[in-house]
């Protein structure tokens, strides 16, 4: 989207012209400053949908300075309101420049311009008669891109169909897309979930990663970006692959391929699915890196599910895992 800050107004050439003051000198006055354009995190909004349909976003230009030394009013900032994970970089030169994360956090995105001066301010003792004045200078102007990675306590990470969406609606509120195709889950889902003495925390649901995530593929780096925002990471294997283990493999590096920081995160292994097992089977034997404990669950007969949220409960609550 295109953003403008405001054109400063112009100064004012003007001459004291008043009866019985004679030679009243130059009393032009400064033009106003422009209004800038700042982009303010705000709880209350979860998507950019509105930036979609409109592109031009323009603050307010200062009125021009006039006589008797007025100074023209300068022109109101222009808030652009954002959810609070969005990620501002200029789509010209690809510049970072901000992200506002906590509510209310705010970044200047384009500068309004200053306002010039009026002939007064020109008046030396041997320049009695200034003539001289300056146009406003033109607000900053930026073509923005905005990126939204949203902000959750647990990440699930998964491939397409491991689970995730399943998972989400029996410990939330949430209701995904559920069906038995790949990529149901076309954008992230946020829930709340509730434990007992009023404790709770929300997690993500991630659409599916597959193999080429971080080149792309599937839907690939357009949603790999909102793990990055997360504290801990669920890696989520159905009990019923054909390799569990290659499973887990290629989730942990398609996340290291994607980011270093993401791969580094404190994260847990759930084993989904289990009641699509024949009967005292046992569970998959996974090597995990770093000794990431591992549960099974199966979120259909909710088997394993009260053991799954304590311990990620705990995780949230230790040192160890930050923002």
């Amino acid at each position: 989207m295109q953003v403008a800050g405001g054109s400063g107004g112009a100064g004012a050439c003007s001459f004291r012209r008043e009866k019985f003051v004679p030679k009243g000198g130059p009393d032009g006055g400064d033009g106003g400053e422009g209004g800038s354009v700042y982009v303010r995190a705000d709880p209350n909004l979860a998507t950019l949908l509105d930036y979609r349909y409109r592109t031009n976003w323009n603050a307010e230009r200062g009125v021009h300075g006039k006589g008797k030394n007025m100074t023209g009013k300068s022109g109101d900032d222009l808030i652009l309101p954002v959810p609070p994970g969005t990620v501002i970089r200029d789509a010209g030169t690809g510049e970072l420049l901000g992200e506002v994360v906590e509510p209310g956090q705010t970044l200047l995105v384009a500068k309004g311009g200053r306002g010039g001066r009026g002939n007064a301010r020109f008046a030396t003792p041997t320049h009695q008669s200034p003539r001289e004045w300056e146009p406003g200078e033109y607000g900053e102007e930026r073509r923005l891109e905005l990126v939204l990675k949203l902000i959750a306590d647990v990440g699930l990470l998964g491939e397409p169909n491991a689970g995730k969406s399943t998972l989400l609606s029996v410990v939330s509120a949430a209701r995904p897309k559920i069906a038995d195709y790949p990529f149901t889950t076309l954008e992230p889902n946020l829930g709340v979930v509730g434990l007992s003495d009023h404790r709770s925390f929300v997690v993500a649901d991630i659409p599916g990663i597959i193999e080429g995530a971080h080149m792309g593929k599937g839907l690939g780096l357009r949603f790999l970006q909102h793990v990055e925002r997360t504290r801990l990471i669920a890696v989520l294997v159905p009990a019923d692959s054909p390799d569990p283990q290659a499973t887990y493999e290629l989730l942990r590096r398609e996340a290291a391929t994607y980011s270093e920081d993401l791969a580094a995160k404190p994260h847990v292994v759930v084993l989904t699915k289990i009641d699509l097992l024949a009967p005292r089977t046992p569970h998959p034997a996974l090597r995990t890196e770093g000794g990431a404990p591992v549960l099974a669950i199966s979120a259909v007969t909710r088997q394993g599910l009260p053991e799954l949220l304590e311990t990620l409960w705990r995780l949230l609550q230790s040192a160890v895992v930050t923002r």
